[in-house]
């Protein structure tokens, strides 16, 4: 007789109908304490409990109860080797043809803030893993499940062949093995949570949706979320519109990333991976406004976020604009009834603060790990380094302006007004071509009142002789560190421009 050992944590009407199904197909039901009473009160009634196949009884509160020889023997036995057969028979350990088992609950428990992890260590398992990658290592003989999707793929191969496939049990096995090590990576990433950059870089991830392409459409990309963090980008509802792509997804992290660096109002659209317009305002419409009149161009078909919830005069002036996503934490109904007129702009709710502390960039046979600079905000520290000193508003400007900095692929220039992105330039080879673009589009829309940032030191003094033919750029901030930063101050205090050094670069390749 055939036999499939079940051990499950998440009990369901699902889970009965398939074992209901083996049962029916000849199989006899090994179970464990939990799902043993289950399928039991279910009316499976001809359900054989662990401890009569161990003759050992469950202990330390079910710590142990299924690591036995009679079990593992069942499992691992290869049916093509005679030393094996003999030696189960020999020891009367019966064959187990299918182990279906789902673990504790370890990922959902260890975001539940009640728990201590003397509490949370109860969910870490052992059994179900040892039992799965046992059966999986045996694959040529025994079909291993972890995922109740599949009880419907078994059921049809043993209702059609009588038994499973050996490409489905080959696949079976690397679905566990595929869970298994998400699971450890998550456990070791819990215990390991202080400590950044530990000798093994684990992952564990697991798939939110299928893309419908990569960067272009020629490349196929999913979308994994991240089991330990509760990132903004882990945990976010679209609410409207068609399906988001891998593009949408980089974007909407940057724009999110950008607004919440702000209390006050703010507002921000990206476009290609570049900020092309961010504002504060005293309220969201004025933020809008100001982030979407700073480049008009350039904001068409961009990712819009904003930091408090969205109007109903600004959903107004929204429908009258070409955006591919909408990104806020919360959306009154009336609101959602004027954004939802368009039929495919993607409205997002996120409903998670700015988590992970940690970047890492894949390289090929590699991957870089590096701390967030999201994580290291303006702290007041800058020294004045010319004649000139800056005033309270442009103060308020430069700092504005370099929380955007942060975000434009370097070399990055960023002009501003106030709190108001006039001219942004990033992405370029050399530094004076990006400042040249960036003061050339805050022109556009003003000729005083300006201030640039830089996202690292000037080089030459080119930049800020380019600041000065500008006439309006009457203060600069940048990391300073150059050989040649005396020419540059020499340059400001000759056009009478203030300037002043932080001493942090934020480079962003």
């Amino acid at each position: 007789m055939k036999r499939a050992l079940i051990s499950v944590y998440s009990k369901n009407n699902k889970l009965f109908q398939f074992a209901n199904f083996l049962y029916k197909k000849g199989y006899q039901i090994i179970s464990t304490g939990g799902t043993y009473q289950f399928l039991i009160k279910n009316g499976l009634s001809n359900v054989i409990e662990v401890s009569n196949v161990t003759s050992f009884p469950e202990i330390l509160d079910g710590r142990v109860k299924t690591i036995h020889p009679n079990i593992y023997g069942g499992i691992l036995a290869n049916r093509l080797i005679e030393k094996h057969v003999k030696s189960i028979h020999t020891h009367n350990i019966k064959l187990i043809d299918i182990v279906l088992v789902n673990f504790y609950p370890f990922f959902e428990k260890m975001h539940t803030k009640k728990y201590h992890i003397n509490s949370i260590v109860e969910f870490i398992d052992i059994g179900g893993p040892s039992m799965l990658r046992a059966a999986a290592k045996n694959y040529l003989h025994v079909t291993a499940i972890i995922d109740e999707n599949d009880y419907e793929l078994v059921q049809n191969e043993i209702e059609h062949n009588g038994f499973t496939s050996l490409k489905m049990r080959k696949k079976l096995a690397g679905k566990v093995f595929n869970f298994t090590s998400s699971y450890d990576s998550a456990i070791s990433q819990y215990f390991l949570m202080d400590e950044k950059f530990p000798i093994y870089l684990h992952s564990s991830y697991k798939k939110k949706m299928i893309l419908r392409y990569g960067e272009n459409p020629h490349q196929k990309a999913s979308y994994y979320i991240n089991t330990i963090q509760n990132g903004s980008m882990c945990n976010f509802n679209q609410l409207h519109g068609k399906q988001l792509s891998f593009n949408n997804l980089r974007d909407m992290d940057i724009a999110w990333k950008i607004v919440s660096q702000f209390s006050e109002p703010a507002c921000c659209i990206v476009k290609h991976s570049t900020p092309c317009g961010v504002a504060l305002g005293n309220n969201i419409i004025e933020a809008f406004q100001k982030t979407y009149y700073a480049d008009t161009i350039s904001s068409f078909g961009g990712i819009m976020a904003v930091n408090i919830p969205i109007t109903k005069e600004l959903a107004k002036e929204i429908n009258h604009i070409f955006l591919e996503v909408i990104i806020s934490q919360n959306y009154e109904e009336d609101v959602l009834n004027i954004l939802k007129i368009k039929k495919n702009i993607r409205i997002i709710n996120i409903n998670n603060p700015i988590s992970d502390k940690l970047e890492y960039i894949q390289i090929d046979g590699g991957i870089l790990v590096q701390e967030s600079d999201y994580f290291f905000p303006y702290d007041g520290n800058y020294k004045i380094v010319t004649k000139k000193k800056f005033n309270n508003k442009e103060i308020e400007s430069l700092f504005f302006s370099q929380k955007i900095v942060k975000y434009v692929k370097s070399n990055a220039i960023v002009v501003s007004k106030g709190t108001q992105t006039l001219g942004i330039s990033g992405g370029q080879t050399n530094r004076i071509w990006a400042a040249r673009q960036a003061i050339e589009r805050a022109l556009e829309k003003s000729k005083t009142g300006l201030v640039l940032v830089s996202d690292a030191f000037f080089p030459f003094r080119d930049v800020v002789d380019e600041a000065a033919r500008s006439g309006g750029i009457c203060a600069i901030l940048q990391p300073g560190g150059s050989i040649r930063d005396e020419e540059s101050i020499k340059a400001c205090n000759d056009y009478g421009i203030a300037m002043a050094f932080t001493g942090k670069r934020h480079f962003k390749h």
